[in-house]
């Protein structure tokens, strides 16, 4: 049978891995067969043992034949003692001699019939002393065949039991679980930070070592791609990361796009605290920022932008804005004059003012911008010393202006070349959402959303279109029960004992990011290439790659594994890296248990193959096997192929060094 080892595996770019599903083909067979030999004794005991048990056995057929004959005995005394006693009066001339031999002679064979008998008796011992010995050896000869046979049995049921236990012990046990690239996007739903640290570092790494581009907009506040940061590094990349809103002035994200889309995205900035808003407030603040920017001209900032609704809403003293040079005079007097008086002057001095002190947090964006080299892997981060209310407006604007991005794009040949990773995705509006996904769609790429908690706004866009969802450890209950209910409950998963016992020793995410923005030297010269081995660069550069050996040490002594069903309360206690991953197929919705740790492709036994795949491949293997033996077989047997082989009778016995004692 071939095995698909580890180190023949490659990365697969049109796969996009979560995991690996730990999976045992190939139970335990248990402990090898016990081999059926009684005690042995030595040549020089057991033959002692004989000689003892023959003389025991003599000695008590003796015994009962000398009860026995103990009357003859007597008999044949008595009459020996006659016969004398005849042949002393003879010899007196007591009695006649005639009359003496007539007595002598009777005695006499009297005396010699009881002799006959007593050795006829004796005969008779020893011949039923032969008799129990032969039997004896019969009966030893008959367990002698019966311990050979059993041994040869046993030989046979070891050689099976060994071939079962080198193909438990050869085979792999880790395999990965990834999803078609026709796919659009992915959900991740639940999770705690170092489980999203585990599934984006093993995503996002698969993406960049197979030769694509990687962006992740960190919203969690927790640093979660700081592992793939330094593996991106160590595979030959210098990734560029923002810390928002310290990097806001070095940040060209939207620096190129056009008034009306500029003008679009602002007004989805400045909306995003106001959940319910509608259509047409959403309008209104477009069209109010559409003249705005008329009137600035292709090249306005932020800063211009908020001077002239300072303007427009008639706050502060518009001739300081004059003097830092923000707007010109003749740019205040159209500002003026861009809405009509009366009524709708104050609901445009109201949105104006509302606008103005939102925008104010983007008034640095683009300032200092500087020239970025090219990069595989961005990150857009938010700093967790920022205010909350700032970090959404950051968010949503990085989300937006990517949007606007991707639209104005020509679609890639390749899906999922460009991969976006939005970690905290629940704290974006749904409309924004809608566009961002809509965006990826048309673009092809590829887009990995992942939510703390299901909103109603999240549940609303889970898994809508063609996407997969993965779901990770969810506390609260209402969420728990949600995510049963869409993956269902009938279905069992196995869950590996080294998962749950690696989650629980996991440390916490440490640090934050650090700024590459301000670290720039434009003269630098780009790394050289070299040859990138994942699973060595995961080993030295990670978190999760430096506690590896330990993990691959209790890997080799935690073999075992459980099933349970998808319920609830087992979702709110999934270990820290367990992920659930469902996708519809050509033969139904499939559900999969994966970990995504890591440090698990640098096990032995782990492949970058699917379960299903690797089925196939060995089915194959096999097939090939067989019909090239058919085929030698039938070559062998001459042109008639439809002709029976002929009948060579029983196979000769195998040869055994154990001797034959028969």
């Amino acid at each position: 049978m071939a095995d698909v080892h580890p180190d023949h595996a490659q990365l697969q770019a049109d796969r996009i891995y979560l995991g690996w599903q730990y999976i045992l083909v190939h139970p335990d067979p248990g402990p090898p067969p016990k081999r059926p030999s009684p005690a042995e004794e030595s040549d020089s005991v057991k033959g002692d043992t004989d000689a003892e048990q023959q003389a025991e056995l003599l000695r008590r057929e003796r015994l009962q034949e000398d009860m026995l004959n103990r009357p003859v005995r007597r008999v044949r005394m008595f009459m020996l003692l006659l016969t004398l006693f005849l042949l002393t009066l003879a010899m007196t001339d007591y009695l006649g001699w005639s009359f003496a031999l007539i007595g002598m002679l009777a005695t006499g064979g009297v005396a010699a019939i009881c002799s006959y008998a007593l050795l006829q008796g004796d005969r008779a011992v020893k011949h039923r002393v032969h008799e129990q010995q032969a039997r004896d050896d019969r009966q030893r000869q008959e367990r002698d065949k019966e311990l050979f046979r059993a041994q040869e049995e046993h030989a046979q049921r070891y050689r099976e039991w060994q071939e079962v236990k080198e193909r438990h012990d050869r085979q792999l046990t880790w395999y990965a679980v990834a999803v078609p690239d026709d796919i659009d996007r992915i959900d991740v739903a639940g999770g705690t930070l170092p489980g999203w640290s585990a599934l984006i570092t093993l995503l996002g790494a698969t993406r960049l070592y197979s030769g694509g581009h990687l962006t992740v907009l960190d919203l969690s506040e927790g640093a979660i791609a700081k592992d793939l940061i330094e593996l991106a590094r160590k595979g030959g990349d210098d990734p560029l990361v923002w810390v928002l809103p310290v990097d806001l002035p070095r940040l060209d994200l939207g620096a190129t796009l056009k008034p009306e889309a500029f003008a679009d995205v602002l007004a989805h900035v400045v909306s995003v605290s106001e959940e319910h808003r509608s259509t047409r407030d959403l309008s209104f603040d477009n069209a109010i920022l559409e003249r705005v920017l008329e009137v600035l001209g292709d090249n306005a900032t932020i800063s211009q932008v908020t001077a002239a609704l300072r303007a427009l809403a008639q706050v502060g003293d518009p001739r300081e804005d004059l003097r830092f040079g923000l707007i010109t005079a003749s740019q205040l007097e159209r500002i003026g004059t861009l809405f009509g008086r009366g009524v709708s002057d104050r609901v445009v001095i109201e949105r104006a003012w509302a606008l103005e002190s939102q925008l104010r947090k983007l008034e640095t964006l683009g300032t200092q911008a500087v020239r970025l080299p090219p990069a595989r892997l961005r990150v857009v981060s938010m700093d967790r010393q920022a205010g909350v209310f700032g970090n959404r407006v950051l968010g949503t604007y990085v989300a937006t202006a990517l949007t606007h991005i991707l639209r104005q794009s020509p679609a890639s040949d390749r899906p999922w070349y460009h991969t976006i990773i939005v970690a905290g995705a629940d704290k974006l509006r749904g409309d924004v959402l809608d566009r961002l996904m809509d965006a990826c769609e048309t673009s092809r790429t590829g887009l990995v959303l992942t939510y703390r908690s299901l909103t109603p706004t999240v549940r609303e866009r889970l898994g809508r279109g063609h996407a997969a969802v993965a779901f990770m450890r969810l506390g609260n209950a209402e969420d728990a029960r949600v995510a049963s209910e869409h993956v269902g409950t009938e279905h069992r998963l196995e869950l590996a004992q080294l998962t749950e016992t690696i989650s629980e020793s996991l440390p916490g995410l440490d640090g934050g990011y650090t700024s590459t923005i301000d670290q720039l030297d434009d003269s630098a010269e780009q790394r050289a290439e070299s040859h990138a081995d994942l699973a060595e660069d995961i080993t030295e550069s990670t978190e999760w790659g430096r506690t590896a050996d330990k993990i691959s040490e209790k890997e080799r002594v935690l073999q075992r594994s459980r099933e349970f069903l998808v319920e609830p309360h087992q979702l709110q206690q999934l270990p820290t890296t367990s992920v659930i991953v469902t996708d519809a197929t050509a033969e139904g919705r499939r559900v999969r248990l994966a970990d995504a740790n890591p440090a698990i492709l640098t096990f032995p036994k782990t492949t970058l193959g699917e379960l299903d795949d690797v089925r196939e491949a060995r089915t194959a293997v096999e097939r090939a096997a067989g019909n090239g033996a058919g085929s030698a077989a039938g070559g062998a047997a001459g042109s008639g192929d439809a002709d029976p082989p002929p009948n060579l009778g029983p196979p000769p016995p195998r040869l055994d060094w154990r001797k034959d004692r028969q």
